[in-house]
């Protein structure tokens, strides 16, 4: 298992600035950095896998659907613009290096019509994941299908949903991402979660109850590890937390972050976490 750490630690807007923490990421033994992906068009591909090659570090993407890309939308015009905007995230990752990109990619975020998910809208979703099969493929990327809580979603909220969703795409490099603030919400156990996505588990999202340090709130993270490594996980931890900056305008922790906790302290200090963490997990094997 590898750790990374994701870039909405500082911001939703990467600058040069940003790309500047990468030899600082990779002295605290981080393999990986996670950008945001609103509009694959807004991002400097080229300057970006520069960035990632030089400073050895491997890229992933955290794709969030804009507003106005609906692939489980009732107009078959906005799901066909979805398909095209997918394709076009998954070109764009590919441009950068990327091999790994997930997130909420079946739904706007918000997108909440006050009713449960229809056979319909379940089609529409396999049918748009499906869609993007052969790209994947020629790209060698893997596509993890984020499960949120409800009251971001109301399509997907729960790991044994996400693995139905898998079995019906049927595509060996769609899966499963876990994010843990969401999945103490919404499961009974986050490591029997782990456990239920198995070998369908493509990536994990680290982040504690309430975005801030790892190992500060209730999550159990120990428990979670452990879960890993029966299911012989191999990919990243990646620590999606926010920071505290006064100096960061797109910060999400501007809003919501402790005041105290800068975005490094949940960069570094999560990735010593996470560490000692997979240190005691081989220990105890």
């Amino acid at each position: 298992m590898k750790i990374g750490v994701s870039a909405f630690a500082w911001t939703t807007q990467l600058t040069q600035k940003h790309l500047d923490l990468f030899p600082l990421l990779r002295e605290h033994g981080i393999e990986g950095f996670e950008i945001p992906m609103f509009d694959p068009a807004a991002l400097d591909a080229r300057q970006l896998r520069t960035a990632f090659e030089a400073n050895n570090l491997e890229c992933t993407v955290c794709a969030i659907l804009p507003a106005g890309i609906n692939p489980i939308g009732a107009a078959a015009t906005d799901r066909k613009r979805a398909v095209t905007h997918l394709v076009k995230c998954i070109e764009t990752a590919a441009e950068i290096g990327a091999h790994r990109i997930g997130g909420p990619l079946y739904a706007p975020i918000g997108y909440l019509p006050g009713r449960r998910r229809k056979a319909d809208e379940w089609s529409w979703a396999v049918d748009y994941f499906q869609a993007a099969g052969d790209l994947l493929d020629r790209n060698e990327i893997t596509l993890g299908i984020e499960p949120v809580n409800r009251s971001e979603t109301f399509f997907l909220n729960t790991a044994a949903e996400a693995n139905a969703l898998c079995d019906d795409i049927g595509h060996a490099r769609v899966g499963v991402l876990i994010d843990t603030f969401h999945a103490n919400i919404e499961e009974k156990n986050i490591a029997d979660a782990v456990r239920c996505a198995g070998q369908r588990l493509k990536h994990l999202h680290a982040s504690e109850n309430d975005r801030g340090l790892l190992g500060s709130g209730h999550v159990d993270f120990p428990g979670i590890v452990a879960a890993l490594g029966e299911i012989g996980y191999d990919g990243y931890l990646t620590i999606e937390g926010f920071g505290y900056s006064a100096a960061e305008k797109n910060s999400l922790g501007a809003m919501w972050g402790g005041m105290n906790v800068s975005p490094e302290d949940i960069a570094f200090q999560g990735a010593i976490y996470l560490r000692d963490l997979l240190d005691q997990t081989l220990q105890a094997r």
